[in-house]
């Protein structure tokens, strides 16, 4: 199969519209005040005692809602399956399709018929579906902890570029709530979580990428 090369530039404003993967006008410092704030060694530890929790899920679905930095709001149906797999249905009008298959990604458009195609390695998807989240390589910005949500607050180059992920997880669940991509240009799009199922079984083809179709493109 014939891959297409792209920047993970390219890849990174793709996402901040179509996953908002995503994946996540406010910065780090707004999101995470210094007071009460864990830092350095306890607040890694801490991130990643959430996240192999959130690792621990292998089969995930239910929905979300997506705030654009323009107000604009679109509704999706997620399914995961680790590792590297992952399904994004945007309700209508967005005729978007967001599907990844343990390889690659594609991101299809189902009125134009147009697909494109990524290594799933080259995109911060393999982060979030690995089998284990490793949030070493000083990748964790910010820890805060409170009584209902901890907040963690993710960035590195190499994975996201120049954008980072802010993640709210339920204390005492350990439960993905909310995460947001704040990009280059201090614009946010966030996302907020509901109906969620852990432990759901799932057909091969919910993963399954249209490989015919893309290739005659």
């Amino acid at each position: 199969m014939k891959k297409k090369t792209v920047r993970s530039s390219q890849f990174g404003s793709i996402s901040r519209r179509s996953f908002a993967a995503g994946l996540l006008g406010i910065g780090v410092s707004a999101m995470l005040p210094s007071t009460g704030a864990a830092q350095g060694a306890a607040g890694s530890a801490a991130a990643q005692r959430i996240a192999d929790h959130f690792s621990s899920v292998k089969t995930m679905m239910g929905e979300f809602v997506q705030f654009g930095p323009r107000g604009e709001q679109t509704g999706v149906k997620f399914f995961i399956e680790r590792p590297g797999k992952l399904r994004f249905n945007f309700e209508d009008p967005s005729p978007v399709r967001v599907i990844a298959d343990g390889k690659n990604v594609v991101i299809g458009n189902m009125k134009l018929k147009t697909w494109d195609l990524y290594p799933l390695s080259k995109t911060p998807l393999s982060l979030l579906l690995a089998d284990r989240i490793d949030l070493s390589h000083e990748m964790v910005r910010g820890v805060r902890e409170e009584p209902d949500l901890t907040t963690i607050v993710l960035g590195n180059k190499t994975v996201f570029g120049d954008s980072t992920i802010t993640m709210m997880f339920d204390s005492k669940t350990f439960e993905l709530r909310q995460w947001t991509i704040t990009d280059a240009q201090n614009k946010d799009t966030s996302v907020m979580i509901y109906n969620v199922k852990n432990g759901v079984g799932f057909d091969d083809r919910v993963f399954r990428i249209p490989y015919d179709e893309v290739r005659k493109l």
